[in-house]
Formats: C-alpha cells, structure tokens, sequence
C-alpha cells in the first residue's frame, strides 16, 4: 500500500471517527489498485449512518472531496464508499 493510500485512509478515518458516537463500531477499508486508483469503504454503526451521510449527503459528499483533494497530487482517483 503506497504512503498516499495510507494518508487518505488515515484522513477519511479520522474525520468519520470525528463525525459518529460509536467511534469502536467504525471500520476503514482500503485497497489500491495497480493503476494507483484507491477504493475506501467505510462502515459505522447502524445508528450512525445519518450523521456520515449528513443532510442531503452534504458530510459525505465532503469526506469525498477531501479525500479526492488529498490524493490529487499523486494523480490517483479516490472512490470512498459507505457500506451499510
């Protein structure tokens, strides 16, 4: 795993465990592909997935363009997915 994927798991952790209650029910998942394009799924508690998702998909809309913002100079595409 390259030091821009862990970077940005690390940012889209940080900021989701910010966000929810249930900080110990919050899993992070990535994974990098050969071409450098990262997938991050990101799973809360049942509870939480309201307050990630926000009004209108307004705070998850922003996790991902913070997390498209900081993989932007390395030239990576960055996809973060909320698994319910």
């Amino acid at each position: 795993m390259s030091s821009v994927c862990e970077n940005v798991t690390g940012l889209v952790e940080y900021l989701v465990k910010s966000i929810v209650d249930d900080v110990d029910a919050v899993e992070v998942a990535s994974s990098e592909k050969e071409n450098g394009d990262i997938t991050i799924e990101v799973k809360v508690d049942e509870s939480d997935v309201g307050h990630i998702i926000g009004k209108e998909g307004h705070i998850i809309k922003s996790i991902r363009r913070l997390a498209r913002a900081c993989a932007i100079k390395s030239g990576a595409h960055v996809e973060v997915e909320l698994i319910d």
